[in-house]
């Protein structure tokens, strides 16, 4: 299954959202480390929040994988691909037997609601500031031109 019809809405400043304390929202990786928000200041931070049981979710994989294999050389942009299974081990199975290059984390911290109000997939985008510029509930295509070049401008800002 694929997502060929839900096309990100990438419209500038149509929506703010409140800012967040970075510095008390971590996640954690399979190997045990831990990094926040606050660790990735500087970077473009692509957050997607789903589960293997989600249909949406699993519509959505090939084309956040492609995303991620189009910026994959840059330094500057992170995906975290934040399982919301409560079962990590199970997560990280379905990305090694799809053979995705997403790298799964588990919340070290509660989330708060600005980022995540349980809606799956939920994906977020943060700016080298740390603020949220983009937030989608539902699957989309993040591969798509518009959301690829709106990234891009994330990037050089």
């Amino acid at each position: 299954m694929e997502v060929g019809l839900f096309q990100p809405s990438v419209s500038e400043g149509a929506k703010t959202y409140p800012v967040i304390n970075n510095n008390s929202v971590a996640f954690k990786s399979e190997d045990g480390e831990t990094i926040s928000l606050e660790d990735l200041k500087g970077k473009v931070i692509f957050i997607n929040f789903w589960a293997t049981w989600c249909m949406p979710c699993i519509a959505e994989m090939a084309a956040i994988n492609k995303m991620n294999q189009h910026f994959k050389n840059d330094v500057n942009f992170v995906v975290l691909m934040v399982d919301a299974d409560s079962d990590f081990k199970k997560s990280i199975k379905f990305m090694s037997r799809k053979k995705y290059d997403l790298k799964v984390f588990i919340p070290a911290t509660e989330i708060p609601g600005v980022m995540f109000q349980h809606s799956l997939p939920t994906t977020l985008l943060i700016n080298k500031k740390g603020q949220i510029v983009f937030k989608h509930e539902g699957a989309a295509a993040f591969n798509n031109r518009k959301f690829l070049e709106f990234v891009e401008k994330q990037l050089k800002e």
